[in-house]
């Protein structure tokens, strides 16, 4: 499998820097755009519109690509990228995408929502819709939550911990089949040899990060950088003093949260107490 590459460099705006990569990766592998619509199944002029900017394509037509062309999730995360530039998020919400994708290590605490990128698409689906996306734009959105999760598949996956609040798993989705199959996918991401997953219980008290949900990523140079986040904005923390604050009150909150053993069996007791859904 390839080396996980560096998203920045080149074109930095966006959908420029999309169209820009899908080109690159196809001329370097000697396709036209004919060969590479014959091999996945789709339009020729498809790619050639994704390539030129005109079109971002659908997330399915740019997962086929990341799999052709041996680059798991990065057209993804590019794609992710563009579709933020196109609806007008903010300069510093696609800068943290950036650097997610290229981190080494992403460790996470919240004390509000499970982890994007751990979500299923029903729990990104409400969390969004919250936000005021509906119809495709939602569908948009959720495609491209759930796409960023490809940065923690495959032989070289960065190691991803997450410390989620106990208020997070007490907080189930309207629908009970759906929140069953969240705290599902929990344990089945817990069991991956690169995630780790625990809870900091209620009677843990207070602790330096009692009010902020945090996103550490470990970078290629062996820098760390921060994203801080509430309900209505994002901060990026690059100053080193301060991101070695947030990291000393992370530890001594992950020292007060149950071992990745005991927040495995308190998420199954979450499992074992969800109510029975009346059978049709």
């Amino acid at each position: 499998m390839p080396s996980r590459r560096v998203v920045t460099g080149r074109s930095q705006e966006p959908r420029r820097r999309f169209a820009e990569e899908l080109r690159l990766l196809r001329s370097g592998r000697g396709e036209s755009l004919r060969q590479v619509g014959e091999r996945l199944g789709w339009d020729p002029s498809t790619f050639g519109k994704m390539e030129s900017g005109e079109s971002l394509g659908s997330p399915e037509i740019v997962e086929a690509l990341d799999q052709h062309y041996g680059t798991p999730g990065l057209l993804l995360t590019l794609w992710e990228l563009a579709l933020a530039d196109n609806s007008q998020f903010k300069e510093r919400y696609r800068q943290y995408m950036a650097r997610e994708a290229e981190a080494r290590a992403l460790w996470h605490f919240s004390v509000s929502l499970l982890p994007g990128l751990l979500q299923t698409s029903a729990y990104a689906s409400e969390v969004i819709s919250l936000h005021g996306s509906s119809g495709s734009e939602l569908e948009h959105h959720v495609n491209a939550r759930l796409g960023r999760q490809k940065l923690l598949e495959g032989n070289d996956a960065p190691p991803f911990r997450t410390i989620v609040s106990e208020a997070v798993l007490r907080t189930p989705l309207r629908c009970t089949k759906a929140w069953q199959e969240q705290l599902e996918c929990l344990l089945e991401a817990a069991d991956r040899p690169n995630i780790t997953v625990q809870v900091l219980p209620f009677d843990a008290g207070l602790h330096g990060l009692a009010s902020t949900s945090l996103m550490f990523l470990r970078m290629p140079d062996g820098t760390t950088v921060a994203h801080a986040e509430n309900a209505h904005r994002g901060q990026l923390i690059q100053e080193s003093s301060s991101v070695e604050l947030l990291l000393q009150r992370y530890d001594a909150m992950r020292d007060q949260a149950l071992s990745p053993a005991e927040s495995r069996k308190f998420i199954m007791q979450l499992l074992e107490e969800l109510p029975c859904e009346p059978s049709t």
